[in-house]
């Protein structure tokens, strides 16, 4: 196939369109709800950043282990990975409303309470504004220049181009990995500024895993029905993003239950006050579909061989996965301003559509950009037929 028989099928655009109507609708909302009250829509608008941003971060992610281990299970998705990873700066643009409200949302960046004295060098406003600035400046810039390099296998093959990427994407790997923990320690970990966690890292960096799976394999469910990728993607192709979904959720449960094991064990005060603010007013039950949804219900599904070849089915746990990402999430972030006490506000729910419908929108820009398959890649023939 040439490049114009490979770009995404119209369908896409008019589903893009339907987003961003929607996206523009819950936007005017969210606008009313800051008038309203800053604080709540600073609140929601964190979660909703921090869930699509998992898409996009865990898609850049993704697309670096690909070029690093040139396994068959990334070419078929590799341009949607790509163009996750290309909405980057739209979802730096949207963090900026953030920047203009810490001290809504982080104890120490208020002038009457501040961090304890030895986190003053590390938590304090203009430091976290530039540690920020450098995160995505570095994501960025490393996803640009992946991009290009991958797009130039759309032309006569040059050889040396897989090792360039896989030069480029090693490194980067490691890059991620160190920047997403820091930058978990800021957005999140420090909501709270008398608990830490030495795992939460790696918990924040298996969430982003499971998000950008997720979404990928709603995606490719949706190329799967309609050409051209109608008759590239096979059963096999979902075969493995199902058992790579499900290493993905048992990983994300692995280090969460580590986590909570070694505070239960330690049963310190500053520790286990993390916890005693889900464990009441509701927040049981939401720990409780955690475990299930999150959890429980897609790994028992994902043991299926026959679901995993199914990508009907398969979409249907992705969509449950993608949801309960923003169930996490909103578990991490909330009890921190509603300890012990369950608070949903109209706008946890209208930010995510208003951020959503855009970033939605943008993706399928992109991914209509670029012809779904690097079309000269030398692997590209042996992972068409397998499955």
């Amino acid at each position: 196939m040439t490049a114009p028989e490979l770009r995404a099928p119209e369908t896409l655009d008019r589903l893009a369109r339907a987003a961003l109507r929607i996206g523009l609708v819950a936007a005017a909302a969210c606008a009313l709800g800051a008038l309203l009250d800053w604080a709540a829509f600073l609140r929601a608008w964190l979660v909703a950043v921090q869930l699509w941003l998992g898409v996009a971060l865990g898609s850049f992610a993704l697309a670096l282990l690909h070029h690093v281990t040139r396994g068959a299970w990334g070419l078929m998705v590799r341009r949607v990975l790509e163009a996750s990873a290309r909405t980057l700066p739209f979802l730096a643009l949207l963090f900026l409303p953030l920047l203009l409200g810490l001290g809504h949302l982080y104890p120490w960046a208020r002038p009457h309470e501040g961090p304890a004295h030895f986190q003053e060098a590390w938590l304090n406003v203009p430091f976290f504004v530039a540690r920020t600035l450098v995160y995505f400046a570095a994501w960025i810039a490393l996803a640009a220049r992946v991009h290009r390099l991958s797009v130039r296998q759309d032309e006569p093959h040059d050889r040396s181009l897989l090792l360039r990427l896989r030069q480029a994407s090693a490194p980067g790997l490691a890059l991620y990995c160190l920047t997403a923990t820091f930058a978990s320690i800021d957005w999140l970990l420090s909501l709270r500024t008398g608990w830490g966690s030495t795992i939460y890292g790696v918990y924040f960096v298996g969430g982003h895993a499971v998000s950008a799976l997720a979404f990928t394999v709603l995606v490719a469910a949706f190329l799967a029905r309609r050409g051209p990728m109608a008759s590239l993607l096979q059963p096999g192709h979902f075969h493995d993003y199902g058992k790579l979904l499900h290493a993905f959720v048992l990983l994300w449960a692995y280090f969460g239950f580590s986590q909570f094991l070694i505070v239960w064990s330690g049963n310190l005060p500053e520790e286990a006050g993390w916890y005693a603010d889900r464990a009441g007013g509701g927040w049981r039950r939401v720990s409780l579909a955690l475990v299930l949804f999150h959890f429980a219900l897609p790994f028992a599904l994902l043991l299926s061989r026959k679901l995993k070849r199914d990508p009907r089915r398969l979409a249907g746990v992705a969509a449950l996965l993608l949801v309960m990402r923003w169930v996490d999430l909103f578990w991490l972030v909330a009890p921190a301003f509603h300890p012990g006490r369950l608070a949903v506000h109209w706008l946890d729910l209208a930010a995510p559509l208003a951020l959503g419908g855009g970033w939605l929108w943008l993706f399928a820009r992109e991914l209509r950009r670029r012809p779904l398959v690097p079309l000269h890649d030398p692997d590209l023939a042996g992972v068409v037929v397998h499955g």
